[in-house]
């Protein structure tokens, strides 16, 4: 498909600075770009002309760059992304109803415009409200609700009771209500708590592959209305998770845990149980989380302090070495001048010749 930088202008309400005529072929990053594509130069160094075969770029407004043909737009990564799907449309979806292959409980309520894929399994009285999708594979367990417009996709699990927002996404292989890691020491051995909660996901919600969050003990686990949730995170028993919450990959989040609304949590972050994140908090990657984390603060390290604190710290690390050296230093200095104040001098027999001959 063939076009010219003119016509992808229109159609992301950009600007072309250059040749409107020139014909474009196809979209791709800068790696990927081959000639006559057009890529993406969102900012950065603009000292140099980016290694890459792509001839046009969008761009932000203002950016130049000698050897390209540029569309200004005032959200380049959005516009970009709509030229991308010009050129490679997504895949249209048919509605396919309830496949004869998919398991649906008789006692199951399904909107009359659901999607129930092949070997997708639909428990006892769960709930399937109107436009969701149940990709193959799927296992919505005996009352669990999946609310209007909701996808669950393939291989992913809700236990029982488990409860899904609207429009809400549950990616590949997540698992949604498996007991909580509770146990009581008894005669022995660990015996399993009460597991007799379940999992609440608010609207909005969209849940990575792989990522897992376990039913309450006797109430609700809760992700609040618009959290994103990334791949191989953990959440578990007893957490309340606020309102537009990100969390990103290979978080970890033990037991009754609380977060406000807004929080970040970058990759690999770990918070101990029973503390709370306040509201619009940043915890930066790998930070292990012990203590309560206020309002709108930023935490690094482990374990983690604020930010400038945390800085401080790695500034002293860094000159350690040079620290060690210079007291090495310091300390051969004191023990030249502490020897030669210790070391007898002549007047010491001077003074023994005169108290001999008085």
């Amino acid at each position: 498909m063939r076009t010219t930088l003119g016509e992808l202008a229109a159609l992301v309400s950009g600007m072309v600075v250059g040749r409107p005529d020139r014909e474009v072929s196809g979209a791709a990053p800068l790696a990927d770009a081959k000639a006559e594509d057009i890529t993406l130069l969102d900012g950065g160094d603009r000292s140099h002309r980016p290694t890459t075969l792509a001839t046009a770029a969008v761009c932000p407004k203002g950016f130049r760059l000698d050897g390209f043909d540029l569309i200004e737009s005032d959200d380049p990564h959005a516009a970009f992304s709509a030229i991308i799907r010009r050129f490679r449309p997504a895949r249209p979806r048919q509605r396919i109803g309830i496949s004869p292959l998919a398991y649906v409980s008789p006692t199951a309520v399904i909107a009359d415009d659901v999607d129930v894929h092949p070997f997708a399994s639909i428990g006892d009285e769960a709930v399937i409200e109107h436009g969701a999708t149940i990709h193959s594979g799927a296992r919505i367990m005996a009352g669990a609700r999946v609310g209007a417009e909701a996808e669950i996709f393939p291989n992913a699990v809700l236990y029982d009771n488990t409860v899904v927002g609207p429009r809400a996404i549950i990616h590949a292989n997540a698992v949604l209500g498996a007991y909580g890691f509770g146990y009581a020491f008894a005669e022995g051995r660990h015996r399993l708590t009460a597991q007799l909660g379940n999992v609440v996901v608010g609207a909005d919600v969209e849940i990575g592959a792989g990522t897992t969050i376990d039913r309450g003990t006797y109430g609700s686990t809760i992700i609040g209305e618009g959290t994103k949730i990334d791949n191989l995170v953990m959440v578990a028993h007893n957490c309340r998770i606020g309102r537009h919450n990100m969390l990103c990959s290979q978080v970890g989040i033990a037991g009754s845990t609380t977060t406000g609304d807004y929080v970040v949590m970058a990759g690999q972050v770990g918070v101990r149980d029973h503390v709370h994140i306040g509201d619009r908090a940043v915890l930066g990657a790998k930070a292990g989380i012990v203590n309560d984390v206020p309002a709108g603060q930023r935490f690094i390290g482990i374990p983690a302090t604020p930010e400038r604190d945390q800085k401080i710290k790695q500034a002293v690390f860094s000159k350690l070495p040079e620290m060690r050296r210079d007291l090495k230093e310091l300390q051969a200095t004191v023990e030249r001048i502490v020897g030669a104040f210790a070391a007898p001098s002549d007047g010491g027999a001077d003074e023994q010749h005169d108290r001999a001959a008085a």
